[in-house]
Order: structure tokens, then C-alpha cells, then sequence
């Protein structure tokens, strides 16, 4: 049966923290506020997978009130994700996810994050899309306040 998961994440770009999409250190003057590393994009992927696999979201598994969670690394979270899928004979098909920011210019960067996700996912970088936009100086991602990522991921889980 074709199932599909679609993942959001939000944070705030703050000072003195690295900025990390896709499991990829970006240079930027600001980095992503957050408990673990604050990867936007991971996280939307992450509960793209979960909510596709229907065992709810990324706060539920990795809760950020929980000490071991604090600046990992969320590709942790992603092979996770995929390792649940195996655990219920799901094959993972593809994932397709969106940016929302307005700097840094990230097209450049897109070929370093497939291949980040796809080992974390076991996939093919083929089955791995990724696309930008910024929100056109509109709200507090117009106004490089923060960065946003939509996500979606595709599964075959048998009935």
C-alpha cells in the first residue's frame, strides 16, 4: 500500500550557532535555534517518514526536553526514521522537500544534502529532491528571521 508523510519544521536564525540543512554546515553569519542542531530541513524529512509510517512525529521520538538529544546531529534522527521503516517492511520510494529562506543561497549546497539524506534514508540520491524559494521579504522568514522546510516522503508498506 502507497503511503504518504508530510513533514514541517520552523526555527529562528540566531547568532553563534552553526547553520546546518540537510546535515550540511552552510556559511552564513547566523545558524538555526534549537535543542539538537536544528536542521529544519532533517526534521521535516524525519516526520515526513514517521507520519507516512503513521508512529507520529519527531518530538515523540527525540523529544527536546530529553538531555541526549542536545546538539546531536539530526541525521541520527532521519536514519531512525528509516530504520522504523525496515522494522515494518516499508520501502522507502522517495522524499521530496522545500526550503523557505531567504539567505544564504542554498542551490549550491543541494548536491551535498541528497547525498546526506540518501545515505541516512538507504536510497538512491535519485530519489532525493530538493527545492528553494524564498517567501519574497513577506513575514519572519521575508525578513531572515528564520528558516522553514516542507516535506514530503513516499512509502510502500505492506498490508
Amino acid at each position: 500500500m502507497l503511503r504518504v508523510g508530510f513533514g514541517y519544521d520552523v526555527h529562528p536564525l540566531v547568532p553563534g550557532r552553526p547553520l546546518v540543512l540537510g546535515g550540511v554546515t552552510i556559511p552564513h553569519e547566523r545558524g538555526l535555534e534549537g535543542h539538537s542542531d536544528a536542521d529544519v530541513l532533517l526534521h521535516a524529512l524525519t516526520d515526513a517518514v514517521l507520519g507516512a509510517l503513521g508512529a507520529g512525529d519527531i518530538g515523540a521520538h527525540f523529544p527536546n526536553t530529553d538531555p541526549k538529544w542536545k546538539n546531536v546531529a539530526s541525521t541520527l534522527f532521519l536514519a531512525e526514521a528509516a530504520r522504523l521503516a525496515k522494522e515494518k517492511r516499508a520501502t522507502i520510494l522517495n522524499v521530496d522537500a522545500t526550503l523557505l529562506a531567504e539567505a544564504p543561497k542554498l542551490l549550491p549546497h543541494f548536491p551535498a544534502m541528497c547525498k546526506k539524506i540518501a545515505a541516512a534514508l538507504g536510497l538512491p540520491v535519485d530519489r532525493v529532491n530538493m527545492k528553494a524559494t524564498t517567501n519574497e521579504k513577506l513575514g519572519f522568514i521575508g525578513r531572515g528571521d528564520g528558516i522553514a522546510a516542507l516535506a514530503v516522503a513516499a512509502l510502500d508498506i505492506p498490508e
